[in-house]
């Protein structure tokens, strides 16, 4: 493209939006052919191209550009619906860097932000970076509102932090401008097309006029850069809108086709037909489907997810009757058994028994939760058994021989229950021999074992050497607790593990199964 053709576009395509915070030194918007001032400058939202220096570099949201000599520049918006917009911070060097940062010729110039020789730079800033990049504009822009007491100090600090960050930033992330590398008839037409492809009249020829360019040097260079031809590009972009128009919309057929930019209705009939499979007129009935489908899909899942918190909120009430019903009305929408099983029932359940560790409830509202847990398990254990759905880990859980407490136990079973785990409970006055035979049996990894009598304590190291005389010691663990038992007692015997509560206990369990 020639000079005249390049000051043409400039002059009609220069959509940019652009704000400043700009240096008290700067006293009227800036002239970018002043070699005395710099800039610093931050594309906050859009995309399109910078031309700078004669050459044309993409550029979008998040590209920071350091300008400096008067490099004469302008940015161009890829959308003229979308503009580019761009923080600018303008300032003169001398007043505001000290020393060789000052200093074109040196190679510490602003903080060796630039390759050598180099007179524009730019980086192509991650998420992180430009949050903190935008704050420094943020301070800098508060102080120069202000101008309280040591203002420009602090400006001053600003910017070398500004520098100093963006000159380490990934080393090679910050780089010379490159040559050449964008052709501006190519973006032209795309943006052309991009906004007027409606008008049917819209072809190769009139584009090329528009963009100072042959139509077979443009047609050349359109395929090199996008990878389609001229022709497959415009008619992508009319099917697109094409299609948002049919199920967005109650618009005809032939409506359709006039706002698209089709010539005729064949053409549109034959183009669509081609690329879809289908008529226009099944497509808009296939997506109708789908859309009163996935209406239905999502009323279900919203029921579903309202039942499940339902049967949360009614565990831990202690709701019975009310859970049972729940539950079989979340089998009957379809409900997955397994999610009924963890975000309805054991859901509950674990609540009640972080209150319970908190004491912000108390044994009776343990009982009639556990109670509530159970008439719901009712309706799902043939089920979960019949989905092949495991227990997170299997217990077996007894008051120890001599002893015929069974209130703490059976509190702990519930515990654990409430968090997955599948417990046999062995009663009371269990033998030593008995909780080793069942682990083994039943493939039990943890044992339980609880006291209430300091009489029958001892009991429990009879169960740790019965585990041992069995071979199982090592594969399995062994939990022991009650009024009294302590941690003391439970090293001295080689136990595993011994918690203060019911609730403790139960996730000490878990922790062992994982």
């Amino acid at each position: 493209m020639n000079e005249s053709g390049i000051e043409k576009m400039l002059n009609e395509n220069h959509i940019v939006h652009t704000f400043y915070t700009v240096s008290e030194t700067a006293e009227k918007e800036p002239d970018l052919e002043k070699s005395e001032l710099f800039e610093i400058e931050l594309i906050v939202e859009g995309d399109g191209v910078h031309y700078i220096d004669g050459n044309w570099v993409p550029c979008k949201a998040g590209d920071i550009y350091f300008v400096c000599e008067g490099v004469p520049h302008r940015y161009f918006s890829a959308r003229s619906e979308e503009p580019l917009v761009i923080r600018k911070l303008i300032f003169t060097l001398k007043d505001w860097l000290k020393g060789d940062a000052a200093v074109l010729d040196s190679k510490h110039y602003c903080y060796g932000v630039f390759d050598e020789g180099a007179h524009v730079a730019y980086a192509m800033l991650n998420s992180s970076m430009r949050e903190r990049v935008t704050s420094i504009f943020d301070a800098i822009e508060w102080e120069l509102e202000d101008k309280e007491s040591e203002w420009k100090a602090i400006v001053r600090t600003y910017l070398v932090q500004l520098f100093a960050f963006l000159a380490r930033y990934l080393g090679n992330s910050i780089k010379n401008a490159p040559k050449k590398d964008f052709d501006a008839a190519v973006f032209s037409a795309i943006r052309i097309i991009d906004s007027e492809f409606m008008d049917s009249e819209l072809s190769l020829e009139s584009i090329s006029k528009r963009v100072f360019a042959s139509t077979s040097q443009l047609s050349r260079n359109f395929k090199i850069h996008t990878g389609r031809l001229f022709s497959e590009y415009l008619r992508e972009v009319r099917l697109k809108h094409s299609l948002a128009l049919l199920t967005e919309s109650d618009m005809s057929v032939e409506n359709i086709v006039e706002e698209s930019g089709f010539r005729d209705s064949s053409a549109f009939y034959r183009n669509f037909r081609e690329t879809f499979g289908m008529t226009p007129q099944v497509y808009r009935q296939v997506s109708e489907i789908s859309k009163k489908s996935e209406k239905i899909v999502n009323e279900r899942e919203k029921r579903k997810m309202e039942i499940l918190n339902e049967i949360s909120l009614n565990v831990q009430n202690g709701k019975s009757k009310i859970v049972k019903e729940l539950v079989q009305q979340a089998v009957d929408a379809g409900a997955v058994v397994e999610e009924i099983l963890k975000d309805g029932l054991l859901a509950g359940m674990s609540v009640v028994g972080e209150k319970f560790k908190n004491n912000e409830v108390y044994v009776p509202e343990v009982l009639v939760a556990a109670r509530a847990m159970s008439m719901g398990m009712e309706i799902l254990r043939p089920l979960l058994i019949a989905d092949g759905v495991k227990a997170t880990g299997r217990v077996c859980i007894g008051t120890v021989q001599g002893d015929l407490h069974d209130i703490g136990k059976n509190l702990v079973k519930m515990m654990m229950e409430g968090k997955g785990l599948e417990v046999i409970d062995l009663g009371t006055d269990v033998a030593p021999e008995t909780f080793v035979q069942t682990a083994i049996e039943q493939d039990c990894k943890v044992i339980c074992c609880s006291a209430l009598l300091t009489t029958t304590m001892d009991v429990m190291a009879d169960v740790v050497k019965a585990a041992e005389a069995a071979g199982i010691r090592d594969k399995v663990k062994i939990m022991v607790g009650g009024a009294p038992v302590n941690e003391e007692f439970c090293q001295k015997i080689g136990a595993d593990s011994y918690t203060v509560d019911a609730a403790s206990a139960a996730d000490a369990a878990v922790a062992f199964f994982k």
